[in-house]
């Protein structure tokens, strides 16, 4: 039975992972900031999978190394391995132009998006390394193709850096591990949460401008589609270095050439 810790995972696309690893078998460890939907995301998952699998849950911030050590510890302590390690905790960036950010807007979503995923990769290779396997997944974003929009800036530069980090990191554990640590990552595309309209972990409101919804309704997906899809593909992998991709090009034309006939609306 397989152990998972994903970070940020007390609600969006966090908890959907954990909600279908647990599903499929597998030992789940969430962990967030926010107490009270920490409580409400362990008690559902309680009720799902086999009777044999377990979720342990726990306060983490991603931004704190301590933090994550203490995450990884609790995992091994319970469970006696990690399998996969997942760090999802993210925050959107507001919609505005990188002049009108404030220093401190800046700060939280660097710390969060790309520091956070820096140390939590950090933390979960090392225990890996000791004990000889494992899967770490950063979750790429807009900008991880060098995408650019004014207002998505900061994040775009963020998700570009994870991206780069990610694939250098596998370059490492291919010379330090012959691949045994496996450094992937995990693309879902478009995803329709909160997430999209929220800046500032929540604390901002965006108003997403018309064009804007009307390409997240041609290519977003809810999360539950993505994790259907993903989350076998993540169990299944043993490759280095995977990327583990929900929209493709192929799918995303195909999204465009029957997006006239194929109405959807997510914001109705």
């Amino acid at each position: 039975m397989k152990t998972v810790v994903i970070t940020g995972s007390a609600r969006g696309f966090g908890l959907c992972q954990a909600r279908k690893f647990k599903e499929l078998g597998c030992n789940v460890v969430i962990s967030d900031v926010n107490e009270e939907n920490l409580k409400k995301a362990a008690a559902e998952l309680e009720t799902i999978g086999p009777s044999a699998t377990k979720v342990v849950s726990t306060l983490c911030d991603v931004t704190d190394c301590a933090a994550l050590q203490a995450l990884w510890d609790l995992a091994k302590t319970t469970f006696g391995q990690v399998d996969i390690w997942v760090n999802n905790a993210g925050v959107n960036s507001p919609d505005k132009p990188v002049y009108e950010l404030t220093e401190k807007e800046i700060g939280f979503l660097l710390d969060i998006d790309l520091k956070g995923a820096i140390y939590g990769s950090k933390i979960a290779f090392a225990g890996m390394k000791e004990q000889g396997f494992g899967q770490i997944y950063n979750v790429e974003g807009y900008g991880s193709n060098d995408a650019m929009m004014t207002g998505l800036t900061l994040y775009g530069t963020a998700k570009r850096a994870v991206t780069y980090f990610t694939r250098s990191l596998a370059k490492e554990s291919a010379e330090l591990t012959g691949g045994k640590v496996c450094v992937c990552r995990l693309t879902p595309g478009i995803m329709i949460t909160d997430f999209i309209k929220t800046a500032n972990g929540g604390a901002t409101k965006i108003d997403l401008p018309e064009k804007t919804k009307k390409v997240y309704n041609i290519l977003g997906d809810y999360p539950e589609t993505i994790v259907d899809y993903a989350v076998p593909r993540m169990l299944a992998n043993t490759k280095n270095d995977a990327r583990v991709m929900w929209l493709t090009n192929a799918r995303a034309f195909g999204r465009f050439m029957t997006a006239g006939f194929k109405k959807r609306d997510f914001f109705a």
